[in-house]
This record gives C-alpha cells, sequence and structure tokens, in this order.
C-alpha cells in the first residue's frame, strides 16, 4: 500500500505523543513493504533564541534524519527518516496545496489526517483529492470539531471527521468520547511507539528525580512549581517539550532544587534517572504515552484524573484531582498555542501523594512494582501490526459533502469567545514564518 500521512504539527523533531505515535506507525507500516510519505509543517523558530532551541533539540534527540532535496514547487524541504519521506513545508499557507499535491503525485490508498488540524482544513482537502480514501487519527480531542473539550466545535469539521473510511482512537477513553459526541464507534488502535523489549527497570532502591515532561501551563507546571518549592530538600528535573515557554524555563531556572534537561533521542535515559514522574495535566489527555513508558520502567506515576490519564494508570494508584481549564484566552504564546486561563490549583493530594512515596521505602517499591506490572501487562496487548490489518480490511467511503466555506450560520453558533480564538488561530496560520 502507499500511504500518505498529513498534520498540521512538525514531525521532524517529534515533539508530543502524537507525532511519536505517527512515525512510529508509519516506521512499522514502512518496514512491512508499505511506501509511506508525510506531508507537514517544517518546524521553525520565530526568534533566535526559539531557532536555537531547535537547533539544539534535533541534536541533541540524535535523529537520525536525511535531507533528500527540496521541492520548490511546494516550498518543502524534502527528508528521509528511515523509509518515510517527509515532505516538511516552509510556509504554513502553503500547507493545503502541498497535501493536494502529493495526493495526485504519489496516488496514495489511504491518507491518513492526524487530528492536529484545528479547522479541519487538511480533512477537508484530503477527502476531496482523495474522495473515500480518508482515514482520521484521533489523538488530541482539543483539535477534534465536537464535544465538550474543543477548542473549535462545528457541524461542518464533525462531519467531516464522521465522514471518513476509517477512524482510528489511540485508547479507550478517546473512543467512548467520539461514540458519545460524534456518534461513530472507531477502532482502538495502541500505537508502537514502546519497543519489543526487554524493558530496563530501575532499582526501586535508587535516588533520582521527581520529574515532569512537557512542563508548562495545560500540562500542570503550576503543580510541578508548587511542589517544588514546598519540597526544596529534593530534586526535580523538567524535560523540555513542545508546550514549554522562556516564561516557563525562567520560573523554573529560579528554584535551585530543579535541574532542566537536555532532549534525548530514548526516554529511557531520562526514566531510568526518575524516581516518581509527575503528569500533572490540566486539559483532558488523549491517552498518556509518558505515563505508561514510565510504569514500564517501575517509576510510579502521579497522574492528574484528565482523560485517557485515568486509562494509562492502568487501574494503579495516584490518579489525583485537578481543576481543569476551562477557557482561553484569545492570544497564542510563543509556541502558537492558545493562552490558557489556568484555576488556582490545591497542591495538597498531589503533596500528601508525594511526600507518602518519597518517605516510604517499602510503599515505594510495592508501587514500582505494581506500575511495572500493570505497563508489561498492557505493553503485552500491543499489536505492532494492527494498523495495517486494519487498513487492509477497510473498504473506501462514500465521501462527504466538501464545502469551500462554513455553512451559514455555523460560526454563529460558537460562543464569542471561541470565534475570536478561531479568528486569531487563523491569523496566526496565514503569518509568514522564517526558515531555520
Amino acid at each position: 500500500m502507499r500511504i500518505l500521512l498529513t498534520s498540521n504539527a512538525p514531525h521532524l523533531p517529534p515533539r508530543g505523543g502524537s507525532t511519536r505515535s505517527n512515525l512510529a506507525w508509519l516506521t512499522m507500516l514502512a518496514s512491512r513493504g508499505h511506501e509511506c510519505r508525510v506531508v507537514a509543517p517544517a518546524a521553525r523558530g520565530e526568534t533566535p533564541e526559539q531557532a536555537e532551541r531547535l537547533r539544539m533539540d534535533i541534536e541533541e534527540q540524535g535523529l537520525e534524519a536525511h535531507p533528500a532535496g527540496a521541492d520548490p514547487a511546494l516550498g518543502a524541504d524534502v527528508v528521509r527518516y528511515g523509509a518515510i519521506t517527509l515532505y516538511l513545508v516552509r510556509d504554513p499557507a502553503r500547507m493545503r496545496a502541498a497535501l493536494q499535491a502529493q495526493i495526485a503525485e504519489f496516488a496514495p490508498a489511504w491518507v491518513l489526517v492526524s487530528s492536529e488540524d484545528l479547522g479541519q482544513v487538511l480533512l477537508q482537502e484530503a477527502h476531496r483529492s482523495a474522495p473515500g480514501r480518508v482515514v482520521y487519527l484521533a489523538h488530541t480531542p482539543q483539535m477534534f470539531p465536537f464535544g465538550p473539550y474543543s477548542l473549535n466545535p462545528h457541524p461542518r469539521g464533525a462531519a467531516l471527521v464522521a465522514g471518513a473510511a476509517g477512524i482510528v482512537a489511540i485508547g479507550l477513553a478517546m473512543a467512548g468520547y467520539l461514540e458519545q459526541h460524534l456518534g461513530r464507534r472507531p477502532a482502538v488502535i495502541h500505537p508502537p511507539v514502546y519497543g519489543p523489549g526487554p524493558y530496563p527497570r530501575r532499582e526501586p532502591d535508587e535516588d533520582g528525580w521527581i520529574t515532569m515532561v512537557n512542563p508548562c501551563a495545560v500540562k500542570g507546571i503550576s503543580i510541578f512549581l508548587a511542589l517544588a518549592r514546598r519540597f526544596p530538600a529534593w530534586r526535580f528535573a523538567a524535560l523540555r517539550g513542545w508546550g514549554t515557554t522562556a516564561e516557563d524555563l525562567r520560573a523554573m531556572e529560579q528554584l535551585a532544587n530543579v535541574t532542566l534537561l537536555p532532549k534525548v533521542k530514548d526516554i529511557s535515559t531520562v526514566l531510568r534517572r526518575t524516581k516518581i514522574l509527575l503528569m500533572p495535566s490540566l486539559w483532558p489527555e488523549g491517552f498518556g504515552l509518558i505515563v505508561m513508558e514510565a510504569m514500564l520502567h517501575g517509576v510510579p506515576v502521579l497522574a492528574s484524573d484528565q482523560g485517557g490519564l485515568v486509562e494509562a494508570k492502568a487501574d494503579t494508584r495516584y490518579v489525583l484531582p485537578v481543576r481543569p481549564i476551562e477557557r482561553y484566552r484569545t492570544v497564542f504564546d510563543e509556541n502558537r498555542l492558545p493562552a490558557p486561563v489556568v484555576p488556582e490549583q490545591d497542591i495538597e493530594p498531589w503533596a500528601g501523594a508525594l511526600e507518602e512515596l518519597m518517605s516510604d521505602a517499602d510503599l515505594y517499591r510495592r508501587e514500582a512494582g505494581a506500575a511495572r506490572a500493570a505497563a508489561e501487562k498492557f505493553v503485552a496487548g500491543v499489536r505492532p501490526g494492527a494498523l495495517e490489518e486494519f487498513l487492509a480490511a477497510l473498504e473506501p467511503a462514500g465521501a462527504p459533502a466538501v464545502a469551500e466555506r462554513p455553512a451559514p450560520g455555523s460560526a454563529a453558533r460558537l460562543s464569542a469567545e471561541r470565534r475570536a480564538l478561531l479568528a486569531a488561530r487563523l491569523r496566526e496560520q496565514r503569518k509568514p514564518r522564517e526558515s531555520v
């Protein structure tokens, strides 16, 4: 099969669960003889500081990506990542045209549209250019055009998702959300990001960091900082991610007991030195890959009760309450993400759980063992070839009607706040960006 994946999230370097999952799926498909391509924006920095951070990300992760030239007609760099060819579009305003051209030239059997497509522009083009051959990869509920978690709910976008030949959810929580708010039951396919094993296990009696990955507002950096201040004698660590801003970095640098970690090619490098992982997300997660990866190493996880994190915890202890983000301002941060209004948090449940695990060695060993056992059981059920089997058995669908513009009145049904947020997002997407 020829398979084309598209997303409005940069894929090199991969910066989150969705992009890591997509590349893991395509790597598996390519290893089985399928020809795979990606059309995605090129990663770039808006300021010299961001450009340097991006360069360091690529260098620190040791990405084995090889330039394969450029496509001037698409304004894209062409890169080989293993057996996958990526078209990295330098101007986000040209993403739709690049997708259209690649579908025409490559003639894929299936076009996989990742949910990181807030306005469903790529999904609409995929339906138009590859009618009946569109598969929706449901990673990030905030990017879905339906349901209470959506940043931009609208009926036209929901119809485009519902009209896909297939829908893939990364976990049971997201499958239930899709069924409830879209009316379609998706296939649940866990991405093969964990590798074949055996999995390294850290010694429970060793010292280590209290670690947070991707510290930023939506991921709960406010709780991480409050805990670091509460327990100045304990060592905390933070691995910068796609949402981390310069302001977040400055806040962490002010705390003597917080270590800022460089990016790594293999997350095991960090997890082997981590005693407890914090995942205090303030928005619903699609699943929580890092939670499962930490538990697989025998690292207990304190996770919030948001979205798929409960599922990723696999019935282990320490699922803790937070006050979730409910509103976003109509401005964007330096990472082009909507700035959330973060509610004040009660850190007492988090402080109590952390103190319990850090002060009771027997309890810690039991929880580390339970986490490891639960993760091993889960990973044993992940079938690397599941997406291949799903696509091979899938039948093309009747394509939904694709309108050039939203249906009359659809914008009016959005709240004033969400209309302003969407308008600001679209303005941001149209801004030219300098290459790195």
